[in-house]
C-alpha cells in the first residue's frame, strides 16, 4: 500500500464529505420542495454553474477513459475534443429558452416540458424512461475511476473485500446527496475541478520535461496512432465515423438528464449564456488530458515491472494513473487520485438526482400519486436517488465492467432519440405528439438492433450506398430515421385531421 498517497487521498475525501453535508445550509431553502432539493432552488450564479456543469459533463470516467482511448486506439480518442467544441454554440441558442419556460411553469425535468408542450403524458413518459435507462450505466461507469485509483493505491479490487472501498464511497455519496440535494455536488464540484486542473497542469509540464519534450513523445508514437486511416476501396472507415461520432455526441450531451438538471439549476438564462462562452476552457483541458494517452504510450509505462501488473488488470484505463505513479512523489499521487475519485462522486450525485427527479415527476406523480403533496414528492425523490445509487453499485459489483461500458454506449444512442421532442419543442409546435412518439420508437428499435450486430461492442454502423461504405455513429443514423418518421407521420396525421394541438405554453413563455 502507498501509505503517503493513501493518507492524502483519504484526507481530501473526508474534506469533501464534510463539505457535502454542510452544503445543506448553503443558500438554504425549503428542502421539502423538489425544486429546492433537486435544482438548488434555481439560484446558482455564474461561477457555481460553471463548475457544476463542468463537473457534471467532464467526469472521472472522462479523466480516465480519454487517455485510455488515445493510448489504445490513437487519434480516434481525440473525437471528444471537437464534440465538446461543437456543443456550446448549439446549446447557446437552445437551453436558455428551455430555462425560461421551465421557470415560468415550474418544470423540473425535460419530460415536464414535453408533457406541457405537447399535452402528451405518453410522450413525456417515453422521454423520462429513456433518460433513466441511459443514466443508470453512466452512474456505474463513474465507479471505474474509483476502482482504478483504489487499485493504484495498493488495495485489492477483487472479491468482497475489494468492493468495500466502493461501498464506503457510495454510502457517503448517498448520505450527503439525501440531505443536501443538488447543493452538495455543486459545492464539491469547485474542489473537484481545482484538483483536476492542478493534476492535469502538473502532468502536462512534468511528464514531457522528463521525456525530453513533446518532439520526443510524438516521435515515439507510430504513424497509425497519430492519424486516422485513409479511405480505401470506397470504404470511408474512420474518416466518416470520426466526425459523425463527434457530431452525434455533441447533439446528445446536453440531453442527458444530469446535464438538463445542471442547466435548470442556474439563476437565469444570461447565467447560462455566459457559461457557454467560458465552458470551452474545459475543452482545452480535455485536449491536454487526451495527450496523456500519448505520453503514457511514449514512456512505455505499460511494460515497466512495477506497473505492468496494473495494466494487465485494468488495461489502458491505467494510462493516466500510471503516469502519476511513475513520475510524481507519493503525496501528489494522492492529490491526483483524489481528483479522479471526487470527479466520480460529483457527476454520480447529479445523475442520481436527475434520475430521481424524472421518476418522481413523470412516473410517480403523473401516474401513481397525482395529488401528492410537495413534501411527499420530495421524499420520494430522495428515496429514489438512494435506490438509483444502490442499483448502480450492484451493477458494478455483480456484473462485468464490459456490460456497463456496453450499456453506456447504448445509452448515448437512446438519449439522442429524445432530441426531436425536446429541441424542436423549444422552437416550434409543428410536430404532432403521436408522430414524435412513433419516431422515437422507430429510432430506438433501429438503434438497438444496429448496436446488437456487434454485440453492443461498437457504436458504428456501416451503410452501403452505390458501392460506397459509409460507417457512422449509430445514434446519428437512428436520429435521422427518427426525424424523417416523425415528419412524415405528422403530415399524415394532420391530413387525416387527427392532430393534437394541445399546448400548456404560449409564445411569451419563451421570451426573457
Amino acid at each position: 500500500m502507498n501509505l503517503v498517497a493513501t493518507i492524502v487521498f483519504v484526507a481530501l475525501f473526508l474534506f469533501i464529505t464534510i463539505l457535502g453535508f454542510v452544503s445543506a445550509h448553503w443558500r438554504k431553502g425549503d428542502m421539502n420542495h423538489l425544486h429546492e432539493w433537486g435544482l438548488g432552488g434555481r439560484r446558482f450564479g455564474s461561477w457555481i454553474t460553471w463548475f457544476l456543469i463542468g463537473g457534471d459533463l467532464y467526469t472521472a470516467y472522462t479523466f480516465v477513459a480519454v487517455p485510455a482511448l488515445v493510448f489504445g486506439a490513437g487519434a480516434l480518442g481525440f473525437f471528444a475534443l471537437p464534440y465538446t467544441v461543437l456543443v456550446y454554440p448549439m446549446v447557446f441558442a437552445i437551453l436558455p429558452r428551455l430555462w425560461i419556460v421551465a421557470r415560468k411553469h415550474n418544470y423540473i425535468t425535460a419530460s415536464d416540458f414535453v408533457a406541457g408542450r405537447y399535452g402528451s403524458p405518453g410522450l413525456a413518459l417515453a422521454i423520462a424512461v429513456t433518460g433513466i435507462v441511459a443514466t443508470m450505466p453512466y452512474i456505474a461507469l463513474q465507479l471505474v475511476g474509483i476502482q482504478v485509483v483504489i487499485g493504484g493505491l495498493g488495495f485489492s479490487t477483487h472479491g468482497l473485500m475489494g468492493d468495500v472501498p466502493l461501498v464506503i464511497a457510495f454510502i457517503i455519496l448517498a448520505a450527503f446527496t439525501y440531505t443536501s440535494g443538488l447543493r452538495a455536488p455543486a459545492s464539491i464540484a469547485v474542489v473537484k475541478d481545482l484538483l483536476v486542473y492542478i493534476t492535469v497542469i502538473a502532468l502536462i509540464i512534468v511528464v514531457p520535461y522528463k521525456l525530453g519534450g513533446f518532439a520526443n513523445i510524438f516521435a515515439a508514437i507510430p504513424k497509425e496512432h497519430l492519424l486516422l486511416p485513409p479511405v480505401k476501396d470506397g470504404n470511408l472507415g474512420l474518416q466518416s465515423f470520426y466526425p459523425t461520432l463527434a457530431f452525434g455526441s455533441a447533439l446528445a450531451l446536453m440531453l442527458y438528464p444530469h446535464a438538463t438538471t445542471a442547466v435548470l439549476s442556474a439563476k437565469g438564462p444570461n447565467t447560462l449564456r455566459r457559461n457557454w462562452v467560458f465552458l470551452p476552457a474545459y475543452s482545452f483541458m480535455l485536449g491536454l488530458i487526451a495527450l496523456l494517452g500519448y505520453m503514457a504510450y511514449a514512456s512505455g509505462i505499460s511494460t515497466m515491472p512495477d506497473l505492468a501488473p496494473y495494466f494487465k488488470q485494468y488495461g489502458p484505463q491505467f494510462a493516466m494513473p500510471g503516469l502519476l505513479l511513475h513520475f510524481f512523489p507519493s503525496w501528489f499521487v494522492g492529490v491526483g487520485f483524489a481528483a479522479v475519485a471526487i470527479g466520480a462522486l460529483v457527476p454520480a450525485a447529479i445523475m442520481s438526482i436527475a434520475a430521481a427527479n424524472l421518476f418522481t415527476r413523470n412516473i410517480y406523480k403523473a401516474y401513481l400519486n397525482p395529488h401528492c403533496t410537495p413534501q411527499k414528492e420530495t421524499d420520494m425523490a430522495k428515496l429514489v436517488s438512494l435506490i438509483v445509487k444502490f442499483g448502480a453499485l450492484l451493477f458494478i459489483v455483480f456484473l462485468p465492467l464490459t456490460y456497463a461500458i456496453q450499456l453506456q454506449l447504448l445509452g448515448g444512442i437512446l438519449i439522442l432519440q429524445t432530441l426531436p421532442a425536446i429541441v424542436s419543442g423549444i422552437y416550434t409546435r409543428w410536430f404532432d405528439a403521436k408522430a414524435l412518439l412513433l419516431g422515437w420508437a422507430v429510432g430506438l428499435v433501429w438503434g438497438i438492433w444496429a448496436a446488437s450486430l456487434s454485440g453492443f461492442k461498437s457504436s458504428g454502423y456501416a451503410l452501403h450506398i452505390a458501392g460506397m461504405v459509409i460507417p457512422a455513429y449509430i445514434g446519428l443514423y437512428a436520429l435521422v430515421l427518427n426525424i424523417v418518421v416523425a415528419a412524415v407521420a405528422t403530415v399524415i396525421i394532420r391530413a387525416l385531421g387527427m392532430a393534437n394541438s394541445a399546448d400548456a405554453t404560449v409564445a411569451a413563455d419563451y421570451a426573457g
